[in-house]
């Protein structure tokens, strides 16, 4: 790379960094204040909060927040280029102005990579463990309140609960159906079905076995059953933002899982899985429509540029948020609900180019 490139990626590349410093600590002053009384514990020392909690959250604010922040850095880095006429000179001397976008898109693309090894698989472990504080600490203690819960646990396998008690791990009015073509080939019903923790198996009580072959219809009593089935209590447990704490691959083992049970909001996960793919393209896509809106010096410094950059960033937020509510409440298809953002600024990016004097 020549010195050019050196040049503005070592600008570009510390202002995003002095930017998601900024943006974080005021995050986390804004989270601690929220959450002030929660922390009036005793055994919550200022040391434990922040090597427990907030040295958790930052990854979280810097995968989350850098669009928005990417955006921001491209246009302050290259509006104050233009300020000082350094654009002017590099044109001047008959670089292109394609060429000097080819080191914001290096140092985007890199960011970009760094993002989706964050977003996809390192974030979601500091998510568990920040999530883990807050339901220690935080938030309320959580009680599971669904009722007639149907589960399919395997192909022509059905489970059925009518109710069941989160922290004693217990389910009432158990039944489990095993289905081959039309007939009901096999079904067990327990009044009581309880998580053993030491062998990590379901405790059928006073069980009732019924079998069915060649039109013969057997049954079978005992006191107690102890089986393996594909749920546990984690199943039972919040799903508040659980999509956050799942990597990439996890997320694709789990809707597979959901979608074989038939649960509800499976497009939560199908969502959160696109967007982990479609983040570090947004950023490249972003970081050139910064640098074009930003490359021609204007009357009044920066700052007109720079908040034309900020409401523009604010924009691709907020139709990602729209569009990820459309997908998750109204059936909209999430691949396209995740990548419209991004197809959208991409056609606006390419507006803004041919519209830039020559």
């Amino acid at each position: 790379m020549k010195i050019l490139d050196w040049y503005i990626l070592k600008k570009f590349f510390s202002t995003y960094i002095f930017i998601i410093l900024v943006f974080s600590g005021i995050l986390i002053v804004i989270d601690l204040a929220e959450k002030i009384e929660n922390f009036r514990k005793p055994e919550l020392t200022a040391w434990r909060i922040f090597s427990e909690y907030y040295i958790y959250l930052i990854p979280h604010f810097a995968s989350q927040l850098s669009p928005l922040i990417i955006f921001i850095t491209a246009v302050f880095v290259t509006s104050r280029l233009a300020s000082h006429t350094e654009i002017v000179a590099i044109l001047s001397s008959g670089i292109s102005f394609l060429r000097i976008l080819k080191p914001y898109v290096i140092g985007a693309a890199l960011i970009g990579l760094m993002i989706f090894y964050l977003y996809g698989y390192l974030v979601p472990h500091t998510n568990k463990k920040r999530h883990d504080f807050e339901n220690r600490y935080v938030r309320e203690k959580f009680i599971f309140k669904d009722r007639n819960i149907h589960k399919q646990l395997a192909p022509n396998v059905f489970a059925y609960i009518e109710t069941y008690d989160n922290p004693t791990k217990t389910g009432y009015r158990f039944t489990l159906e095993k289905i081959k073509g039309k007939d009901l080939v096999a079904k067990i019903e327990a009044p009581r079905i309880i998580w053993n923790e030491k062998k990590q198996k379901w405790s059928l009580e006073s069980y009732r076995l019924r079998t069915f072959e060649k039109g013969e219809e057997q049954m079978k009593f005992g006191a107690a059953l102890d089986t393996t089935l594909a749920i546990t209590p984690k199943d039972f447990e919040s799903k508040h933002l659980q999509n956050e704490q799942l990597t990439i691959t996890e997320l694709s083992e789990i809707i597979d899982e959901m979608k074989l049970r038939g649960e509800a909001n499976v497009e939560n996960f199908i969502v959160e899985r696109y967007l982990r793919y479609a983040y570090p393209f947004s950023i490249i896509i972003l970081t050139i429509i910064g640098v074009i809106i930003s490359a021609r010096k204007v009357r009044g410094g920066t700052g007109k540029q720079i908040a034309i950059g900020f409401a523009l960033a604010i924009l691709y937020v907020f139709l990602i948020i729209v569009f990820k509510n459309f997908a998750q409440k109204e059936g909209f298809p999430p691949i396209l609900a995740v990548w419209l953002p991004n197809i959208i600024f991409s056609l606006i990016g390419l507006y803004l180019y041919f519209k830039l004097p020559k």
